[in-house]
């Protein structure tokens, strides 16, 4: 298990800058994932912390060292891409241990090697396959094998599951976190699917455009994400945010006077009675089996959406009123950063 740090970190693209100073401490054993919109930084700042791009200011560390000037190959880093990268004229055994060979392990220690791995990931029955034999999720397997045999100190994970079927990336992220407990090993996981951040991570890293716009727990960020864009982001469907003269009208909550919009997740609405909530008319209605996700529109003709429980039947055009515990709903001011105390 080793130590990352990022200090001031930045890369510039010719004239282009794509990471704007980051600061990032990663601890012994942590599984970090940095999620975020298609260009926000994240790949970027693996590659930066695995050798492949040199940052233009600040420092990488390792285990309290400056890696900056060491190659991708000494950092002792191994990094698993979204493509898998198998050679397809190679064995699953000869994968593995490719990177062994070249190194110049001896045979014995190279077999025990890419035995452990298999034993681990279930490709005993495998290992004479070619990767054209392998599904998709045995094929991302072996890249994961190729990566544990090098005894890394840090593992990279850059969208691994992104080409997997939605059924196989489920049983694929209970794997990779029963194989981070299993190793206790340092993980860095890019992916800019927030489901997968939420479910896989001890610490998220939430990015965009090139900074860090808040670090902490799933729970933390579910709970009190730092402003608007963490709050849109974190949470599947994702939360509604009201017009704050609206939510006033409606006498609904007592809301912090700087606060110019709150936020209210679908799955915090509950029904309520006659002028205890906000009105909102019915639109379309998502049957998702023991939930419904309900489509609504607000006075103000904005859109909000609910999540309700299956016994719970609405029609569209039919007229409700929902309210929200306090604890529950979020202020945000005219910055979109939020409000500490959100509601009496």
């Amino acid at each position: 298990m080793s130590t990352l740090e990022l200090r001031s970190l930045r890369k510039q693209f010719d004239q282009t800058a794509v990471i704007h100073g980051i600061d990032l401490k990663v601890e012994h054993g942590e599984f970090v994932v940095f999620v975020g919109p298609s260009g926000c930084g994240k790949s970027t700042l693996l590659r930066m912390i695995a050798g492949l791009d040199l940052p233009t200011e600040g420092e990488v560390r390792i285990d309290d060292q400056r890696v900056n000037e060491v190659g991708a190959a000494d950092r002792g880093c191994a990094m698993v891409f979204q493509s898998y990268a198998l050679y397809p004229h190679m064995s699953v055994y000869d994968n593995m241990a490719f990177g062994l060979e070249n190194a110049k392990v001896p045979r014995s220690e190279i077999e025990k090697k890419v035995q452990e791995a298999a034993n681990l990931l279930r490709l005993d029955p495998l290992l004479q396959r070619r990767p054209t034999q392998l599904s998709g999720g045995q094929r991302q397997r072996v890249a994961i094998g190729r990566a544990i045999v090098r005894s890394p100190k840090i593992f990279l994970f850059d969208e691994p599951l992104s080409n997997l079927d939605a059924e196989l990336r489920v049983s694929m992220r209970n794997e990779l976190r029963e194989l981070h407990q299993r190793l206790g090993a340092t993980m860095i996981y890019v992916t800019h699917d927030q489901v997968e951040a939420m479910t896989m991570a001890d610490k998220i890293v939430v990015l965009r455009a090139g900074l860090v716009e808040q670090v902490g727990t799933p729970v933390d960020l579910y709970e009190k994400p730092c402003n608007t864009f963490v709050a849109g982001f974190i949470g599947s469907p994702r939360m509604n945010f009201i017009a704050v003269d609206l939510v006033r009208a409606a006498a609904a909550w007592p809301i912090s006077p700087q606060a110019v919009q709150v936020g209210i997740r679908p799955e915090h609405w509950k029904p309520c009675g006659p002028g205890e909530g906000l009105v909102m008319v019915v639109k379309t209605v998502e049957y998702l089996g023991a939930q419904r996700l309900v489509h609504a529109q607000l006075s103000d003709q904005s859109r909000v959406e609910v999540l309700v429980e299956g016994e719970m039947n609405l029609i569209p055009g039919q007229t409700v009123e929902m309210n929200a515990p306090a604890h529950h709903v979020h202020a945000f001011d005219k910055q979109g950063q939020r409000l500490e105390k959100d509601a009496v």
